[in-house]
């Protein structure tokens, strides 16, 4: 499995990008931005992107999926308590000053510890309210993407409407925080860490 960062607008959103050149399959991890370069990723490496797999519904992490699924066909997940968020996508694009944008259609909603088969392996979908309503990470055997949940030694906002510092707490707390030490964490926004690191060191929790 190959793993490819794309650092993206509006607001540098780490955007994931993982590879089975065996299966040529690919999956791409939230979709801030069209981006060509991931499209030139896949056709180099002859690889399908079967799916996009959002983290939550927010603005920056969506704004690129109608895009990409018409040029590539790519099935959209997104879990089920953030469906309503996804559908007010442009109040928060007018907001911002932002352009509108298609809202994307969602092929599959999950809810907590769904599964999702890619390439021969099995990704579990943990559910992490706080952020949004509708948060999630994606567990790839020890590779936790963990969208605006957990960040290196910080944690997502919960100054905003449907966040809760109570709910992200006990998300990071009772789930992530039971992940092996050596789990390596793919945040939305900035550097990778570990589910040890911030055990020790996230003065959030």
């Amino acid at each position: 499995m190959i793993l490819n960062t794309f650092v993206e607008p509006p607001l540098e959103n780490n955007n994931y990008l993982l590879l089975d050149k065996d299966k040529k399959e690919a999956l791409l991890i939230d979709c801030s931005h069209f981006d060509k370069h991931i499209i030139e990723t896949l056709n180099e490496n002859d690889c399908e992107l079967k799916y996009i797999l959002l983290t939550h519904a927010h603005f920056d992490h969506v704004m690129g999926v109608e895009a990409t699924v018409k040029e590539t066909g790519a099935k959209v997940v997104l879990n089920t308590a953030d469906e309503l968020l996804l559908k007010d996508l442009n109040s928060f694009t007018f907001m911002l000053g932002l352009p509108s944008v298609d809202v994307p259609i969602v092929d599959i909603f999950t809810t907590d510890n769904n599964e999702i088969e890619f390439a021969g392996k099995i990704i579990k979908v943990i559910h992490t309210p706080g952020h949004t309503k509708g948060g999630v990470g994606y567990l790839i055997d020890n590779n936790l993407f963990s969208g605006d949940t957990l960040f290196k030694e910080s944690i997502g906002r919960t100054d905003l409407e449907g966040s809760s510092f109570k709910d992200i707490e006990k998300s990071i707390k009772s789930k992530l925080f039971t992940l092996p030490d050596d789990t390596v964490v793919y945040p939305g926004h900035g550097p990778s860490t570990t589910i040890g690191h911030e055990k020790k060191y996230n003065r959030y929790i």
